[in-house]
């Protein structure tokens, strides 16, 4: 498998001087579909994780900090949506949002090259993690920007209370062997759960977390391999009864996948989470269970979704964000495939 480094010309493409535009209508962006701060908290996320990054990439990480910064209110909540005349139009909340965007300040708490945004990162990280949101996913999402701050700042103590308490959202695994995990059914951004507990059972100092996170990850990168490819958890979701291949399946999953196998790699050197990663990376590029490339090579773009019947050719924000950040991490696990 040859993995070359991820590309971020459509991402700037998609993007003005205020955020990416979150749809778009093959390689164009809707720019009335507006903004996302779901969207711009990716953004942050790869752009800062990049190793060398382009003055371009650096452009988008400062374009997507700022926008998340006025996202952001004085007591920690979020606004999601805004339009494409840069005004806001929800309230503000604690809705995954919120949790991607303290996912995001962590992210730069820890890489950002700048020491300015590393600084100022901090100060947004602990407002947001003031709050606490009643969903599940939104509690996952922060807890792996306070596992970012925790990284760097071991002792810091509202990232370890927000990591504590997101185990606790979490909750214990299931009883029965054959459907360990905690939900009566696989939803979306599925492999962030067991990569909260890894980090929590390493960064917290506690091994039946840990314990618990390795053996959901492992359960879920089993049912989620099928004649040795990912075949990912489609965006309605499955229970114990349905088995793959299910269709529509999205790109954000397989960039969950990967981001906790490389957890998982970290905490164990075990060789199934470089496996896994690998079969993360080779999703995009045709190891699936259509078996079509699900990213364009003229435009660095990914595609929207996998159908039985091939793709679905909208290049939106959320898939070529999660191209990108599935590249990244094969890169760093698999550096002898570039």
């Amino acid at each position: 498998m040859i993995i070359t480094p991820p590309s971020f010309a459509h991402l700037a493409a998609m993007s003005d001087g205020v955020g990416t535009f979150e749809h778009a209508e093959l390689i164009e962006p809707r720019r009335a579909g507006g903004y996302c701060t779901d969207d711009l908290a990716r953004v942050l996320v790869v752009t800062v994780r990049e190793p060398r990054p382009t003055r371009a990439v650096a452009d988008l990480g400062r374009m997507a900090y700022w926008f998340l910064a006025d996202a952001q209110g004085v007591a920690g909540r979020v606004h999601n949506r805004r339009n494409e005349r840069g005004r806001w139009t929800d309230r503000r909340g604690v809705e995954d949002c919120w949790g991607r965007t303290v996912w995001a300040f962590g992210s730069a708490v820890r890489h950002a090259p700048d020491d300015w945004m590393r600084q100022s990162a901090m100060s947004y990280f602990d407002r947001g993690a003031q709050q606490r949101s009643p969903h599940r996913r939104a509690m996952v999402f922060a807890a792996l920007g306070a596992a970012e701050v925790l990284e760097v700042h071991p002792r810091h103590a509202p990232a370890r209370r927000l990591l504590a308490d997101a185990v606790e959202a979490i909750g214990p695994l299931g009883a029965d062997p054959a459907w360990p995990w905690p939900e009566a059914r696989l939803t979306y951004a599925n492999a962030a759960l067991p990569e909260v507990l890894i980090a929590a059972g390493q960064l917290l100092d506690r091994p039946d977390v840990l314990a618990d996170g390795i053996a959901m990850l492992r359960w879920l990168l089993t049912r989620e391999t099928l004649d040795g490819h990912h075949s990912a958890t489609a965006v309605g979701g499955a229970g114990p009864g349905d088995r793959p291949p299910v269709y529509d399946q999205q790109p954000i999953e397989v960039a969950a996948m990967a981001d906790a196998c490389t957890r998982a790699l970290d905490a164990t050197g075990a060789a199934e989470w470089r496996d896994g990663i690998e079969r993360a990376a080779g999703w995009f590029l045709g190891a699936n269970d259509s078996g079509a490339v699900m990213w364009d090579s003229r435009t660095g773009g990914g595609y929207d979704g996998l159908e039985r019947d091939g793709v679905n050719r909208n290049e939106g924000a959320e898939s070529t964000l999660a191209l990108i950040a599935t590249m990244q991490r094969a890169l760093g696990a698999v550096p002898t495939a570039a």
